[in-house]
C-alpha cells in the first residue's frame, strides 16, 4: 500500500527548497504546510482506524455465525434423535416429520458454514491489513512528530530573518537620515580647518620669499645699524671722547648732527 504520508512528506520538503515569493509571509506558509501535513496525518489514521475497525467487525461475525452454527447443528441432531425414537415406538409419521426438521435445520447449517468459512477467509485477509494498517499509522506517527520539530525550526528562523531584515532596514534608514542631514560631520569639520591652517602657513612662506619680505628685512637691518651707532655716539659723549664708528653723512642722518653738535 503506498503510503501518503511520504508523498506529502516529500512534497513539503520541496515546497522549502523554492524560492519564497517577495510578498509572501513565511510565517503563513509555515503554517499553510504544516495544517496540510496535520490534514494528511489524520487522513491516515482514520483510514487505519476503518482497516481495524472491518477486522473487528469480521471478528463479532464470526462470534456470531460460530453460535448460530452451533445452534443449527444442535437442532439438527436434536430432530434426527427424536425421528428415531418415534419411530422405535411405531410413529412412523411423527418420525417422518422430525426428520425433516433436521434436513431443513442441515441446508441452514450447510449454509451457515459455508459463510462462516467465507467470513474466516476475510478475516484474515482484515487481519494482515490491520497489521499493516497499525504500522503505517505509527510511522505516520513518528514522522509527524519529526515535521512538528522541523516547523518549529523553521518559524524560529522565520522570525530571526524577519528581526534581522527590521535592523537592516533600520540601519538604512539612519544611514539614508545622515546623508539628508544639513549638519557637518566632525571629518568635514577636521579637513575644513585642516585645509585653512595649511592655506595660512603657505601665504607665510610665500610672504618670506617674495621681494617685499627681504625689502623689509633689509630694512630692519639698516634700522638697528642706526640705532647702534646712535647709541655709541651718545656714550662718547659722556665719555668726553670721539664716538666710534661714525657713520658718513651720506650714509647717516644722525651723524651728521652729531659732527655740528662737536
Amino acid at each position: 500500500m503506498p503510503n501518503p504520508f511520504s508523498k506529502g512528506w516529500k512534497y513539503l520538503m520541496a515546497s522549502f527548497d523554492k524560492s519564497i515569493e517577495d510578498n509572501a509571509d513565511p510565517k503563513v506558509q509555515i503554517h499553510q504546510a504544516a495544517e496540510a501535513a496535520k490534514e494528511r496525518h489524520r487522513a491516515i489514521q482514520e483510514q487505519a482506524a476503518a482497516v481495524i475497525g472491518n477486522r473487528n467487525q469480521l471478528e463479532l461475525t464470526l462470534g456470531r455465525l460460530g453460535k448460530e452454527r452451533d445452534k443449527l447443528a444442535e437442532g439438527a441432531r436434536g430432530a434426527l434423535a427424536q425421528a428415531e425414537r418415534a419411530r422405535a415406538a411405531g410413529d412412523e409419521a411423527r418420525a417422518a416429520e422430525l426428520e425433516g426438521t433436521a434436513q431443513a435445520l442441515a441446508a441452514q447449517l450447510v449454509t451457515v458454514e459455508q459463510e462462516l468459512a467465507d467470513t474466516a477467509e476475510a478475516h484474515e485477509r482484515a487481519g494482515r491489513a490491520a497489521e499493516e494498517a497499525q504500522a503505517q499509522a505509527k510511522r505516520s506517527q513518528e514522522e509527524y512528530r519529526e515535521l512538528s520539530g522541523t516547523i518549529r525550526e523553521l518559524e524560529a528562523q522565520a522570525d530571526q530573518a524577519a528581526m534581522q531584515e527590521q535592523a537592516a532596514a533600520a540601519l538604512d534608514g539612519v544611514r539614508a537620515r545622515a546623508k539628508e542631514s544639513s549638519a557637518p560631520t566632525l571629518d568635514e569639520v577636521r579637513a575644513k580647518i585642516e585645509s585653512r591652517y595649511a592655506n595660512a602657513l603657505g601665504a607665510q612662506e610665500l610672504a618670506e620669499g617674495s621681494a617685499d619680505g627681504r625689502m623689509a628685512e633689509v630694512e630692519a637691518g639698516v634700522a638697528d645699524a642706526r640705532a647702534s651707532a646712535r647709541l655709541a655716539e651718545i656714550r662718547a659723549e659722556l665719555a668726553g671722547g670721539d664716538a666710534p664708528g661714525e657713520l658718513t653723512a651720506g650714509e647717516d642722518p644722525a651723524a651728521d648732527g652729531g659732527a655740528d653738535r662737536g
